[in-house]
Order: C-alpha cells, then sequence, then structure tokens
C-alpha cells in the first residue's frame, strides 16, 4: 500500500532564515516521519516571503502564511520570522493554528544557544500539533504513540515530552518556556510558547536577535578599517614614548582603553551609516530600543573580533620592528619580552582611535544588511514595488479587456452596417 504524500511548506523571511529553511529542507521528512506519522510521505517545500518578515504582530504573519499556504496548496504551512514578536512584552516563541494548519516561529525567541537544533524540533512539534490537535486528549494520544515505538532510533525525540517545544536542556532551565491556550479572544490560535520571564525573555530573544545579525559576516566589511589602522599602528611604534606609556599603564587602564577604543569605533559607524532607529511616532519605543541594542551588541563583537586581529598583527610587528636592547634603554625598571605584550595592546587600543575611526567600510551594504532596521526597511520597499508591479499588472490586464471588448463591439458594429 502506497503512503500517502503530505506537504509540509516552510515560508522563511529573507536572509538567515531562508538559509535555515535550505539546511532543514533534507533533515525533515525522517523525522517528521518519525514524530508525526510515519504512513505519511512527508515533502518539504520553501519559499521566500518578505510579507511575513514585515509585520511585529503574529496574528498578521499567521494570517500571511494562511494566504501562502492555499496558494501554494499544501496542507500544512509553517512560517520562520527573524523579527521579535510579543504578548504584551512577553515575548511569542511559537504559536501554532490547527484548524487552518498554519504555525510560525519567532527565531529571536529561540535564543542564540544550538539555533538550527532549536528550530528543528520546534518544526517538529508544531507539526505534530497541527496533525493531533492540541487538547490534552490530543496531546496524551501523541504521547503515547511515541513511546509505543519500540526502535532505538531518535531516542532524543522519543524522550522529549509532546507538550514542550524543544528538548529539556540546561538553557531551557534559565530561560523556561510556557505552553499557553490562549482566550476565546483568539479563536484562530490553539497553542503559543512564550518565555516564562520578561527579563530573561527579552535577554533571549536579544541574544537572538544578534544571532540572525550574523556578526562574523560584517567582519569582511573592515578589512580597509584593519588595513589602514595596522598602518598608522606599525608607524607610532617606531617612537619610543609608545614603549613608556604602555610601561606606565596598569591592567585596568589598559582594559579601560581598549573598551573605550572599541566602543568608540561602533558609535562612529552608527553615526557613520545612520544605523541609530528613532523612536516611533506612536510612542511606543521598545521594539525600537531592542533594534538598537541588538545593533549595538552586533557590532561590539565584530569590532571586537577585529581588535583581536589587529592585536595578533601588531604582536608580531613589535617583534620584528623594535630590538629589545634599544626597549630596554627607554624604559625604566625590569624589561622583559612581556613589555612587547603591553607595546602591542596599546598600539592596538590607539591605531583604532587614531587611524581608523575616520575611515570608511570597504562594504557599506553588509553592515546594513545586519541590522534589523534597513532590513525592514528594504522589506517594505521590495513589498512596495511588488504591490505597484501587481498594480500595473492589473491596470494592464483591465485597459487589455477595455480594449478587447470595444474591438467585439467595433465588429459587432460592422456586421450590422454590412446587413
Amino acid at each position: 500500500m502506497s503512503k500517502s504524500t503530505r506537504t509540509l511548506g516552510l515560508i522563511t523571511a529573507p536572509g538567515y532564515p531562508n538559509d535555515i529553511a535550505k539546511t532543514l529542507k533534507k533533515e525533515l521528512p525522517d523525522l517528521l516521519s518519525y514524530y508525526v506519522h510515519e504512513d505519511c510521505q512527508w515533502q518539504i517545500e520553501y519559499v521566500e516571503d518578505a510579507l511575513t518578515g514585515s509585520t511585529d504582530k503574529s496574528l498578521e504573519v499567521l494570517g500571511k502564511t494562511i494566504e501562502k499556504k492555499l496558494e501554494e496548496d499544501w496542507e500544512f504551512a509553517i512560517c520562520l520570522t527573524d523579527l521579535p514578536l510579543f504578548k504584551g512584552k512577553k515575548p511569542i516563541v511559537a504559536e501554532a493554528y490547527k484548524e487552518e494548519h498554519v504555525a510560525l516561529i519567532s527565531l529571536p525567541g529561540i535564543g542564540s544557544a544550538r539555533m538550527l537544533k532549536r528550530i528543528r524540533e520546534s518544526i517538529l512539534q508544531l507539526t505534530n500539533e497541527m496533525y493531533y490537535g492540541s487538547s490534552e486528549a490530543d496531546r496524551e494520544k501523541a504521547e503515547q504513540r511515541l513511546q509505543d515505538k519500540d526502535d532505538d532510533q531518535h531516542k532524543e525525540l522519543k524522550n522529549k515530552s509532546s507538550k514542550r517545544l524543544v528538548g529539556k536542556r540546561a538553557f531551557e532551565r534559565f530561560a523556561p518556556l510556557q505552553r499557553e491556550t490562549p482566550d476565546d479572544d483568539e479563536s484562530n490560535i490553539d497553542v503559543r510558547f512564550t518565555v516564562k520571564s520578561r527579563f530573561i525573555g527579552a535577554l533571549r530573544v536579544l541574544s537572538g536577535m544578534v544571532r540572525a545579525n550574523r556578526p562574523w559576516e560584517m567582519f569582511p566589511a573592515f578589512m580597509k578599517v584593519v588595513i589602514i589602522a595596522f598602518t598608522t599602528g606599525s608607524y607610532a611604534l617606531v617612537f619610543p614614548t609608545l614603549w613608556q606609556l604602555s610601561n606606565n599603564y596598569g591592567i585596568w587602564r589598559m582594559a579601560m582603553l581598549s573598551i573605550v577604543s572599541i566602543l568608540a569605533m561602533v558609535g562612529w559607524i552608527i553615526l557613520a551609516h545612520r544605523l541609530w532607529e528613532k523612536k516611533p511616532d506612536d510612542g511606543s519605543g521598545y521594539l525600537s530600543r531592542l533594534y538598537n541594542m541588538a545593533t549595538v551588541l552586533t557590532l561590539f563583537i565584530t569590532v571586537s573580533m577585529y581588535y583581536v586581529l589587529l592585536f595578533l598583527l601588531f604582536s608580531v610587528a613589535v617583534i620584528v620592528i623594535i630590538p629589545f636592547g634599544m626597549l630596554e634603554s627607554q624604559l625604566s625598571g625590569a624589561t622583559g619580552f612581556i613589555n612587547y605584550f603591553y607595546i602591542a595592546w596599546t598600539v592596538t587600543s590607539i591605531a583604532i582611535i587614531i587611524g581608523a575611526l575616520g575611515s570608511a567600510l570597504e562594504d557599506e551594504s553588509v553592515v546594513l544588511s545586519s541590522t534589523y532596521g534597513y532590513r525592514q526597511r528594504q522589506r517594505y520597499k521590495q513589498i512596495k514595488e511588488s504591490e505597484e508591479e501587481k498594480k500595473e499588472a492589473e491596470e494592464e490586464k483591465k485597459e487589455a479587456a477595455e480594449e478587447k471588448k470595444e474591438a467585439a463591439q467595433q465588429k459587432k458594429n460592422a456586421e450590422e452596417e454590412k446587413d
């Protein structure tokens, strides 16, 4: 007896969510057969749609997911959005609507640790909820089905509770998820998973947003800055004043200088490329504050990576450029190779402040696309262009219909005149 085919469609916002869908497409069919129903042959499809990543209201995301599901003729659909979603100020991690077989996952709510694995488990759980239902009886039925399996495959799924969105791990104990059955006024939501603590939830969402920004992908844009900073710092190394400064700096002053230099670079990038999100006119600035915090943390990580690279380069440069005998003659007190370490540390901080703050990044678009505000503006622009193209197509179709109608009328008139 041939198995029936069921299609699960993944709708992703452009960028990182789309990359995740590509990875999951090969893994999910076998896992869905195990965790949901083995008598089905599961087929995974995914599409990229800016509409599902352009709103921070979960009901609107689900509504657009339903439209896309009907358009693509899928049995089930799950939207992966990189936007943080909230119920009040409680972060929404996932929601499911059984009647329409649609669900959503907010990637920032998943957090930053083992993100791909948590997303995979969330998709399996939400599909299970849509297939069997979210009531207590439905969950018991789904749990019993798993426990009745007598094979040793996917043990981590068999041990997973049928009511949990993801498996139980140390991170989940620190930031536990809460399963909710929404009120009657939200009749199109059967189950919702939120972060129990608002404070921990905000930290979880913020870490997830930074992870979605992928700070490591910005690093190549700093190559021009690295070259200018290294050139400036190498020139400064020939002056004994820098050696003496490093010899007189304490460890706390050195650390403070590092932090100040990194923050100065972060501030310059935000100001130079207008990355700071303004508070909206409606006065609800919570989301814009999250966007700004995510931008600052993303850039801080990237600049810190750039700082470490410069430090390694200067560590080699000081040994090559400064003879040890000359170093001893210029410094008071005991002198050793540790002084090379302090000189490299000092010149790294100074090179960033003096040599790099006025320089331009190699590729501005890379930095811009790694911030939420810019991505949102690009999506709104894409949606507007799409709507304009659709409107133009409808107008052209209408004009063609009118021309056809007019031609038919002219033909009819000509036939009447002939008669």
